[in-house]
């Protein structure tokens, strides 16, 4: 597995797919995005997230360079921390191990390429697979917000995980 840049043109239509439900959908930009997603729309969002935060896209390939996972990470350099948002994976190779494969690799980057000392993210608590997922990176719990989100008739909590740099 590798990651590279995201590209608009080359795997919107990868990211496009694998959001092709509108709970997942949810999942996965707590309403930042309008749903369905277009390309306008993501574009517009990855664009706006740059110049707030700072954030760069980039997708997880398979070692023959097709895309099956995306993420954003952005740094905080007052903080000496980043932040991964927008993780999403090809929803066939769900439970396989691709998703901590490609997180991995992601605080691989944070930590050895940027310097940072601590990563966070946010997961709604009725997403278990993903939270599961983070854990397994050794993310741990710092906080819930409850009643973070409504979708439908139900209503998400949202939890901050972090994992912090090995000595």
């Amino acid at each position: 597995m590798r990651l590279r840049p995201y590209i608009s043109e080359r795997d919107y239509s990868y990211v496009e797919r694998w959001l092709g439900d509108e709970r997942v959908h949810a999942l996965w930009c707590a309403g930042l995005i309008p749903y369905p997603l277009t390309r306008e729309s993501l574009d517009a969002a990855l664009k706006k997230d740059a110049s707030e935060w700072g954030g760069c896209a980039y997708v997880a390939t398979q070692d023959h360079g097709v895309p099956v996972g995306f993420f954003v990470y952005s740094v905080n350099e007052a903080e000496n921390s980043g932040f991964l948002k927008f993780v999403v994976l090809d929803h066939e190779l769900r439970g396989r191990g691709y998703g901590t494969r490609m997180l991995g690799l992601a605080l691989k980057y944070a930590f050895e390429i940027t310097g940072v000392s601590k990563v966070s993210i946010r997961v709604f608590d009725v997403n278990a697979a993903a939270k599961g997922c983070y854990e397994k990176l050794g993310f741990g719990e710092a906080g819930v917000e409850e009643r973070a989100f409504v979708f439908g008739e139900e209503v998400w909590g949202r939890c901050h995980m972090e994992v912090v740099k090995s000595p």
